[in-house]
Parts: structure tokens; sequence; C-alpha cells
């Protein structure tokens, strides 16, 4: 039994050992692998998970995914005949492979941000089920190995809301592709738990007497708040609605961020806030766009043929012509990762210096822009604002303040946000958890409970 994070930006695993939970290590000393997806063509996915399926499954699979099957397997010729390897990449390898040729192959970061999307064919969802599926195939494999045994039970762990328009319906549709890809891959017993509540859990093992904790997890996706009840005492309680105070979430968090900080400080070096011959204002619709990875419509918006006509109108209205055409760049070349890819490495640089050099030759020779803590906190004004008013909001529906704060999530590694979140209710003492670790070693020591 393990307990699974499939976070937005990244995936852990934790098992039980003599009563503590311990973090698997997946690749060499690497105990979490980036939340992405390389392939050499999106119509061999289909193809490359129905390999890794057991025998039983792989047929089930077959009769669902005939069309997909069928166009992979052309797919597939076609690469075999250019000396294309047809494997997936994930994690690091996918990110090196999508940042030496953006313009080739399938690449995705994120998956988990789509999965409550309003909208989607059926047909989506069952593309992103493939993806999900492909990448829990890759951990369950690495995790299997690591452990020397077969895992057929895991809790996985679930933000409050997922991000979609829909609410509860968004959710249940997040939560149905999860537990189809899991069962796809040879989980045999599903569950799940709240993200902000299994940090909670880790946190409590650590306590001594009853506390109140308002549990602030910042992900990469979702920004989560339970206030939970916490005593040493319960720990072998096996229902713990009692305890749970108070759930909030808001579809803000690290990719957010990372958007901001590339509009603030990567735009305006590509035309926003420029203005065109008439004296006007430069639209900004087309700079957005450009940035929404976690936004399927506003992504094929940007990169539609008649987008790229747009743009070059644009050029020609705009007082500094050069300048629009690096967003032209942008589209041709497939650049939209790469560019929030950049903003969210120089975020990371901004929790240990003031600030960062963001090095954007691929757009334009020699072209380099510098963001600050300053630029990080002025472009997330909004995003931290939503963050405070989940935190207000879960504090009214437990109808308490809390004892302690504990924090967590990735994100919350900036110290940008966390002076923020001690701002919020600053006569409240703050703990830092494991920014990554804590939600991961909560999900295992659920799973031991409710599995033993």
């Amino acid at each position: 039994m393990i307990g699974f994070d499939y976070g937005t930006s990244n995936c852990g695993v934790a098992t039980m050992r003599n009563d503590q939970p311990q973090i698997i290590q997946l690749l060499g000393d690497e105990s979490y692998i980036a939340s992405n997806l390389y392939a050499p063509s999106r119509d061999v996915i289909a193809n490359w998970l129905s390999s890794q399926l057991s025998e039983g499954e792989r047929l089930n699979y077959t009769a669902s995914r005939k069309n997909q099957l069928l166009k992979g397997q052309a797919a597939l010729r076609e690469l075999k005949y250019d000396g294309i390897s047809s494997e997936l990449l994930f994690g690091k390898a996918a990110l090196a492979q999508y940042l030496d040729d953006p313009e080739e192959g399938y690449y995705i970061k994120s998956p988990k941000s789509f999965l409550g999307a309003s909208g989607l064919a059926p047909t989506q969802i069952q593309f992103f089920e493939d993806i999900v599926a492909s990448m829990m195939s890759n951990v369950k494999t690495l995790t299997e190995q690591a452990l020397q045994k077969e895992v057929t039970q895991t809790v996985i762990g679930r933000p409050i809301n997922f991000q979609g328009l829909h609410g509860e319906e968004s959710n249940q549709q997040a939560i149905s592709v999860l537990t189809n890809a899991a069962k796809r891959v040879g989980f045999k017993d599903v569950e799940f738990q709240f993200e902000p509540v299994a940090a909670g859990f880790e946190f409590e093992a650590s306590l001594t007497q009853e506390t109140r904790v308002l549990v602030v997890d910042i992900g990469g996706g979702t920004s989560d708040c339970s206030m939970i009840l916490m005593n040493p005492a319960f720990t072998n309680i096996d229902d713990r609605s009692d305890h749970l105070l108070a759930h909030t979430g808001v579809r803000v968090a690290g990719n957010d961020f990372d958007i901001q900080l590339a509009l603030q400080g990567i735009m305006p070096s590509l035309g926003m806030n420029s203005l065109l011959k008439t004296g006007k204002p430069m639209p900004t619709s087309s700079f957005y766009q450009a940035l929404a990875i976690n936004n399927i419509n506003e992504q094929t918006a940007f990169y539609s043929a008649q987008n790229r006509r747009d743009l070059i109108q644009l050029s020609r209205d705009a007082q500094e012509t050069a300048i629009i055409e690096r967003l032209i760049t942008v589209h041709d070349h497939k650049l939209s990762y790469q560019l929030v890819n950049a903003a969210e490495q120089a975020k990371i640089a901004l929790s240990e210096q003031n600030k960062q050099s963001i090095d954007l030759n691929d757009v334009d020779d020699g072209l380099t822009v510098e963001v600050t803590t300053d630029t990080l906190k002025t472009a997330n004004k909004r995003t931290l604002e939503s963050i405070a008013n989940i935190m207000q909001l879960a504090v009214e529906q437990a109808d308490c303040l809390p004892d302690v704060i504990f924090v967590t999530g990735g994100t919350a590694k900036s110290p940008v946000i966390s002076k923020f979140i001690q701002q919020q209710m600053p006569n409240i003492p703050i703990v830092v958890g494991d920014h990554f670790g804590s939600v991961t070693a909560g999900l295992a020591r659920w799973a031991e409970k409710i599995f033993k």
C-alpha cells in the first residue's frame, strides 16, 4: 500500500515502515518526478500505454480505443521510418526533450490542471485519462522496482476543488479520470484524501496536545486550506470527520504565480504594454493566451492560424514592429511552456535571492530580462489575495481561530508567500512543513489506516 501524491507540479510516493512514512526514491536519489510527459507524437500515447497493461486490461482497453490505436499505429510507422524513438518520457527527461526542440513532438505539463475542465468531449476526457494513466504507470513501475514488490492499494491526494467552473461536477469528473487511470494500470484499491488533510495528519504525529491547526497547502495547481482539530490521541481513530472543521480551496497556485511573473517580467519585452501607431495601447489578449498553459481553449486560440495572421497585422500596426515579432516567434516555435518554465525557474531562484535574470535567447538573440522579488509580489497581488480569502473563509466556516498555521506545498517555499501568510494572522504561530513531502507522507499514514 502506498500514498500517492499525483501533484500538479510533482509526483511522489510514500509507504509506511516501522510506523513511520518513508518517501520512496524513484530515480536514483530523487524522490519526486515532475508531472509532465513528452511523446514523439500525441497519437502514440495510447499505443505506449497499451503495451504497459496486463493482458486482461489490454483487451478491455483495446476495445475502447480502437480509433486512437489505429492512428497511433500509423504514427509509429512514420516514427520508425524517420528513426525516431516511440518511447514516452517523463519528468526531467520530458522537459529536456521539449526544451531541445519545442516544435517537435507533444509535451504536456501539469495535466492535473485540466481534469476538471468544463466542456470536454468524451474523446478529450479519454485522452487525459490516457495521459494520467501513462504517468501513473511510470510511477508505479518505479515504485515496485524500489520496493521489490507489487503495489495494488493506494490513497491518492486530491485538492478541495479541482480546476473547473462547475464545482462538484468538475470534481467528480476529475476523480473519475484519476480512478479509471489508476485502476487501469493495476491499482486494485483506490481511495482519495484531501491534500491539506493528509498534510495535517503528518503534522499531527509531531504534536503533544490537542491543537486547532489551519493547514495551508499551496501546490502547483490549487491552494487549499483545512481547519483540523488535532490530537496525538486521535491517530488511531478511523473516522476523523468530526475533527475536520472546515475545507476551502481555490484553483490558483504555483502555475499561476509562474504565469503572472511571466506576464509582468517577460511579456513587456515581447510588446505587452507597448503602443500602436495610433497611440492606443497594445491589445493584451494574445499575450495572456500565449502563457495560458493550463487552459486548453486559450492555447488553442493562440496557436491557431487565424491568430498568427492577427499577430502579423498587429506587428504592422505597432509602433515597434520588431518587438511584436518576438510574440510571433513564440507562436511559430511553440514556446509557451518555455516561457512559463523560465518564469518558474526565476521564481525558484527568487526564494534565495532578490533578483534574477531570465535568458530569452530562444525568442530573440541576446534577449534577457531581470525580475525581482518585488516583481513577483506585484505580479501576484490578486493571487495572494485569493489565498488570504480562503484562509479567512476556513476560519469563518470553522467558527474558531487556529492555534497554529501549518504551511506546506512547493509554492510556499517563496519568502514572498510565507511572509504574506504570516501577515494575514500575525499573532498566530506558523510552522513550515516539508514543502514537498508533507502531503505524500500523510497519504501513506492514511493508506496504512484504511487498508490495514
